[in-house]
This record gives structure tokens, C-alpha cells and sequence, in this order.
């Protein structure tokens, strides 16, 4: 520890930062009703505080939890509140972040419709981002989505789009995979 170091006050946690610090350390121990508890704890507190960051972030993780155990609707009203918190501070990593969460959790939950139009706005987060790998990735999705919902001409157009942009790097064995995949589903 340096002389500035030692003469520097160490800035104390607030109680709502040690229980949010709390919260991860059970989810890593694989706690997850002690990380719910101590999550709820720390935004409260965070709210009391008027540290809508803090509040952000503690919604998120209880989003986060009540995905992993199927509560669709408690999910999405945590990651909803997340959201509307950092569209106030126009954080847009964050708030792309959340809309891939709510994605996920619409598919997990077989609303397809739903997580349509969620996969589609995170595809066209990722085109703006210029981001191919991302955009890939999201069309794969798209395309196991409309599968499930038996509509193979759009799961088709979903891979042959993914073919095209591993085409236009160059990964030729992506992309005649996904070309097989496009024409197998149109076999149906």
C-alpha cells in the first residue's frame, strides 16, 4: 500500500452495495433464493437512495433468478423495470442486453410470437453494431423458433440469410452447413 493509498479514507459500502455484493456471491455458490432475498434487499435499499443505477442492476439479477425458474412474469416485470431505468440514462448496452435476456426468456417460454419480435429487434441491434457473428447467431435462433412453430419456409429464409453472411467472409463450411439446414427444413 502506498503513503497515498494509506492517507486516502476508504469510502464505505452502502448497505445496499453489500447486500447487491452479497447477492452475486450466492449466486456463485449456487444460492439462488438467498440471492433473490439479498437482491430485493439491495434494491430497495438502492431505491431509498435514489441510486437508479444500483436499482437497475439489482432488477436485472432478479430478473436473472426468476428466469431460471420459469417465473415468466415476474421475470420480465424485474428486466422491464431495468429497462425502463437505463432508457432514462440512455444506456444502450445495457438496455440491448435486457432485450436479449426477455428474448430468451419469451422462447424459453414457447411464446414465439413474442420472442419474434424480441430476436428481431436484437438482429437489428446487432446489423446496426455491425456485428456479423452476433447477427448469425440470432438468425440461428430465429430459425429454431419458427421451426417449433412449423413455419419451415421462414426457418429456411432464417439460415440461407446466416449462409449468406458466413458466405461473405469467406467461412464456405458454415456456410454450406447452414445451407443444408435451410433445405432440410424445407423438406419439413
Amino acid at each position: 500500500m502506498t503513503e497515498q493509498q494509506k492517507q486516502e479514507p476508504q469510502e464505505e459500502k452502502s448497505q445496499a452495495q453489500l447486500d447487491y455484493e452479497a447477492g452475486v456471491e450466492f449466486l456463485k455458490n449456487l444460492e439462488p433464493a438467498q440471492a433473490a432475498n439479498a437482491f430485493h434487499n439491495a434494491l430497495i435499499a438502492y431505491e431509498i437512495e435514489g441510486n437508479d443505477i444500483g436499482a437497475a442492476n439489482a432488477s436485472d439479477k432478479l430478473g436473472d433468478i426468476c428466469a431460471s425458474r420459469g417465473d415468466v412474469a415476474a421475470a420480465m416485470s424485474h428486466y422491464d423495470r431495468a429497462y425502463a431505468i437505463c432508457q432514462k440514462h440512455t444506456d444502450r448496452f445495457s438496455l440491448f442486453s435486457i432485450e436479449k435476456k426477455k428474448a430468451k426468456l419469451m422462447y424459453d417460454a414457447k411464446d414465439y410470437d413474442q420472442a419474434i419480435r424480441l430476436y428481431d429487434e436484437v438482429l437489428d441491434e446487432y446489423s446496426a453494431l455491425r456485428n456479423p457473428q452476433g447477427s448469425v447467431d440470432t438468425l440461428e435462433i430465429l430459425a429454431e423458433i419458427y421451426l417449433a412453430k412449423g413455419d419451415t419456409s421462414k426457418a429456411a429464409d432464417a439460415y440461407r440469410t446466416a449462409a449468406s453472411i458466413h458466405q461473405n467472409f469467406r467461412h464456405s463450411r458454415h456456410a454450406e452447413k447452414l445451407r443444408a439446414k435451410a433445405a432440410e427444413a424445407e423438406k419439413g
